[in-house]
């Protein structure tokens, strides 16, 4: 694919979506940015909410990581689904009855504002990072594809890149992710079916042997559980996908708020349900996908990268014909903004709500702080991408589990301790216990098969973090009762 055409692609699909940022953030003020005044239709959010969850990541590594754990990775699929009916349960009905804007006020609500603070401050740092190496994946691949034949430095990649979400984001906020999110989620999903279908095709695969190829070649395997030490063993995954699920999804601005644009709970609740199933459908064909591009690449005695990463976009742009190219860019750019544009409308919206206090400003003051801050979070997501090419040695979708593991645990003891106990905590004492307990996780994961006769912690040190920072919260309620 030559890279005028590349450029030519992106031109195209960014007018478009500057396009549709230009009649839905007509009229826009700040309550339009941050809730789209609860009139989002519940199908265009679920829909939406595809593409802002899958990422680049799950597009570019789920397949590639098929090569080492075959379908291993449905099993944390599985409990995606556990998970997201939690939220339907249990913390839609919370948020709905609150009429929250920033969901960490029910921390506020139901503790005081220290806690509220320290579950907005691990938001930020959470979704900063996680969206952050997601958009690594595009500017990557428009990098390797594109603007490496014109000499571009990767600065000036990922500088475009993240500028290019800011335009169509600024203004309209989450009214206009809710659209641009199910554009982009279209494309996504049409990237993924048609090169499954093509590269069946050359195989001359019909639908009974393309399964059978898959399953004599080893990478139709689901569930493990012969070693309870392995990452892989089948417990730890739907159980470490289950809380990935509720502290990602349902204890996360960025996702919660697009649900929380729905007209009324019934709605949101309607809204994740088949959006959850969605999910379960979307995900096995990325796994199909995995498994056909290492059926094809062995058969025609292709090398595999040393990357897992690189494998579909190598095979999309070199081997499988211009249509399948022109949807792998589509695709992977759409995958990587749903993400991000909608990471940028949810970290603005908490930092603006959770600290900068928008409730008493006039909307002047509050859209020129908007302004600001928007900006400021672009440029941190630059930094955090340029450090993170200089650092990286593993897949992905791997660092981005890895860090989720840390960053997300003291949310989830947060509000499990508010959610199943009657105790409250108070003052200082919270952010420290929230501060300690991702180091003791980090201290006990890289100490566990020795510690615990060959142990090796995968995902589910996400439900440690989340424990050890439950159990403190414990014992500073007693002692505070103790001293009153």
């Amino acid at each position: 694919m030559s890279p005028v055409l590349v450029a030519s692609i992106l031109v195209v699909y960014f007018l478009a979506l500057i396009i549709i940022s230009y009649f839905t953030s007509k009229g826009a003020d700040s309550n339009t940015f941050f809730t789209a005044n609860r009139q989002s239709p519940w199908y265009l959010v679920a829909f939406g909410m595809i593409g802002s969850s899958l990422s680049g990541v799950t597009f570019v590594s789920v397949p590639g990581n098929v090569g080492k754990v075959g379908f291993g990775y449905f099993q944390i699929v599985l409990g995606y689904l556990l998970g997201y009916w939690v939220i339907i349960g249990v913390l839609m009905p919370l948020y709905y009855r609150l009429n929250v804007i920033s969901i960490y006020t029910y921390l506020e609500q139901r503790f005081d504002n220290w806690s509220y603070k320290t579950g907005a401050f691990f938001f930020l740092v959470s979704r900063t990072i996680g969206s952050s190496l997601r958009l690594f994946l595009a500017a990557t691949v428009l990098q390797l594809f594109l603007f490496d034949s014109w000499g571009v430095p990767f600065f000036v990649t990922v500088a475009t890149t993240i500028a290019l979400i800011w335009v169509y984001t600024f203004k309209g906020g989450v009214k206009t992710i809710v659209w641009t999110d199910s554009f982009q989620t279209l494309f996504l999903v049409t990237a993924v079916a048609v090169t499954v279908w093509q590269i069946a095709d050359k195989l001359d695969f019909n639908f009974a042997t393309m399964v059978s190829a898959i399953q004599d070649n080893g990478y139709a395997r689901i569930f493990y559980f012969d070693d309870i030490n392995s990452t892989l063993f089948f417990p730890k995954q739907f159980l470490g996908g289950a809380f990935i699920a509720i502290t990602m999804t349902g204890m996360d601005q960025e996702i919660m708020q697009k649900n929380l644009t729905c007209k009324n709970l019934g709605e949101a609740q309607k809204n994740m349900f088949w959006f959850s199933l969605t999910l379960v459908i979307v995900n096995l064909l990325f796994l199909t996908l995995g498994a056909l591009l290492y059926i094809y690449s062995s058969q025609r005695g292709l090398a595999i990268p040393a990357l897992s990463d690189e494998l579909y976009p190598k095979l999309a742009f070199n081997e499988l014909g211009a249509t399948v190219g022109i949807l792998f860019l589509l695709g992977i750019i759409a995958s990587s903004y749903a993400s991000a544009d909608s990471a940028l409308a949810g970290l603005t919206t908490s930092f603006c709500i959770d600290f900068l206090q928008f409730k008493n400003k006039t909307e002047a003051v509050k859209q020129k702080q908007k302004f600001i801050v928007h900006i400021g979070f672009s440029v941190l997501f630059l930094l955090i991408i340029l450090i993170f090419k200089e650092v990286n040695e593993k897949s992905v979708i791997d660092a981005v589990l890895n860090v989720a593991g840390y960053t997300y645990g003291p949310l989830l003891g947060l509000f499990s301790f508010g959610l199943l106990t009657n105790y409250k905590v108070k003052g200082r004492l919270v952010p420290l216990v929230c501060l300690i307990s991702p180091i003791l996780s980090f201290v006990i994961s890289s100490n566990s098969a020795q510690w615990f006769n060959g142990y090796k912690f995968g995902i589910e040190i996400l439900i440690v973090n989340g424990l050890i920072t439950f159990i403190g919260l414990w014992i500073i309620s007693i002692l505070q009762k103790t001293k009153a």
